[in-house]
């Protein structure tokens, strides 16, 4: 069943990509009102939201009076999504305000409400926003970090509106859980790793893996959804940037463990869930390596990388939860139940991978096991609704401790 949408635009330059937004919940099936600020009217007008939703648009407390807008447009929203969210937006919504349509739904909303904000890097950086933002999260709204990029004439910095087809994931996410399951990550900070390491060889060569990032990033836009604070450690993933996270880029595995072990000490949760490579050349060629004249193939000696989820388990906080991966080709749940004692984890998901399974697809399957004896089996599922799986495992740890 279609649910109903509220979406919130704010007055910002950013306003025009709140109609790719639109779009997306439209093309999904779903119903959505589009409620603009009066200065969001002065970026995009009031004839192209109509068009892009077959909806009235709703900008004002004085019309339609008898059908009371500003109560019941909130009361009967599925969800609540502000993008782009202005620094005066999360003021007036931090401090209960209702002096316009618009605060007045987020005031009466009992559904998720997911603001993304979009703004200078001075105003995202202030104390007051800081502060409005703290509050706001607090209460259990989901304020998307914004992203890093370009902003309004040539400034560049923090303060970007996140890429639209990932506001909608983080949304869609939301979404999924309802209003009655409480963004249960709020206040908690997440470090997730993605992708897979790459160990030069020479200038144009290296040893790597197949893995694409995607169920790495998948937890990264699960916790995002669920009110985390989340830095993504991604090594050589080519996807769109989730919306909502400090994104760090590293490509070998001594990159990935130096990010990573910054990240994890603030942290409540490490979800390790990139494929560092096991071995690196001991020596980097300089240049590129040439085939010898007799076609003899070269020798390669390798060296072990770090165990940087082992490194991890050693040296973390007794309330971290610490989860890990196990990618096998067989006797999966076996080894999987070895790593988590060596790697001293509170969970392990185990995968069994190969060519054309796993790596690169949509969907995944795990078995995951727990430091305490449980055992969970996921059949194939997307990778999005598997990391809101584990999600639901880690939760009890973090309130446990």
């Amino acid at each position: 069943m279609s649910a109903g949408i509220v979406l919130g635009v704010g007055g910002g330059i950013a306003a025009f990509k709140a109609c790719e937004l639109l779009r997306l919940f439209t093309e999904s099936g779903h119903r959505v009102r589009v409620v603009p600020t009066a200065s969001a009217l002065r970026f995009v007008g009031a004839p192209t939201w109509a068009a892009l939703s077959g909806q009235p648009v709703a900008d004002d407390v004085w019309a339609d009076v008898h059908e009371v807008p500003h109560v019941r447009l909130g009361q009967r929203a599925d969800l609540v999504v502000v993008a782009p969210a202005t620094a005066d937006l999360l003021a007036r919504a931090a401090h209960g305000l209702a002096d316009d349509l618009l605060t007045n739904i987020m005031l009466t909303a009992r559904c998720p409400v997911v603001l993304a904000p979009a703004m200078h890097t001075e105003m995202w950086e202030h104390p007051a926003t800081v502060a409005n933002v703290a509050t706001l999260r607090a209460r259990g709204v989901r304020v998307i970090e914004p992203a890093v990029g370009r902003l309004t004439g040539a400034d560049t910095g923090k303060g970007r509106l996140p890429d639209p087809a990932e506001i909608f994931a983080v949304a869609r996410r939301a979404l999924r859980r309802g209003g009655d399951a409480p963004a249960d990550l709020t206040g908690r900070r997440v470090v997730v790793t993605a992708g897979g390491t790459r160990e030069p060889l020479d200038p144009v060569r290296f040893l790597g893996n197949r893995s694409s990032g995607r169920q790495g990033y998948a937890f990264a836009r699960a916790a995002v959804a669920r009110g985390a604070r989340v830095t993504l450690v991604s090594a050589n993933v080519s996807l769109a940037e989730p919306a909502g996270v400090d994104l760090v880029r590293v490509g070998t595995t001594e990159e990935l463990r130096t990010a990573t072990l910054r990240a994890a000490e603030a942290a409540d949760v490490v979800v390790m869930a990139a494929a560092p490579a096991d071995f690196r050349p001991a020596v980097y060629a300089p240049g590129k390596i040439k085939k010898s004249p007799d076609g003899r193939a070269p020798t390669i000696d390798l060296v072990t990388n770090p165990d940087i989820a082992a490194e991890l388990g050693a040296r973390r906080r007794p309330e971290q939860v610490l989860v890990v991966f196990a990618a096998e080709t067989g006797d999966a749940e076996a080894n999987g139940r070895a790593k988590l004692v060596r790697k001293k984890a509170d969970l392990i998901v185990i995968n069994e991978v190969g060519v054309d399974k796993v790596f690169g697809a949509e969907t995944n399957a795990a078995t995951v096991v727990g430091a305490d004896g449980s055992v969970r089996t996921f059949p194939e599922r997307s990778k999005d609704d598997l990391a809101d799986d584990v999600w639901d495992l880690v939760v009890p740890r973090l309130t446990s401790t």
